[in-house]
């Protein structure tokens, strides 16, 4: 189905409704069209706990005496 903004304004939560159902909306603007409304879907490589578990490196090496000595010599309070 294809809409102007005025009834895209309008009616935008039966457009939602009409997305998620599969089907297509594009809003229109003087006839031509601008967007398409598509359904969000999640990352499929985030729906289980720990999924991003060892892709970052050790945080806790940011809290080291080393660093908190080298921070306390940059700001003068060693």
């Amino acid at each position: 189905m294809q809409v102007n903004m005025l009834q895209a304004k309008n009616n935008l939560s039966k457009l939602v409704k009409a997305t998620v159902s599969s089907e297509e909306v594009i809003i229109a603007s003087n006839g031509h069209a601008q967007v398409r409304l598509i359904p969000c879907t999640a990352f499929p490589g985030l729906r289980h706990w720990g999924t991003l578990a060892g892709h970052f490196v050790d945080v806790d090496a940011a809290f080291s005496e080393q660093v908190d000595t080298g921070v306390g010599e940059l700001f003068g309070l060693s």
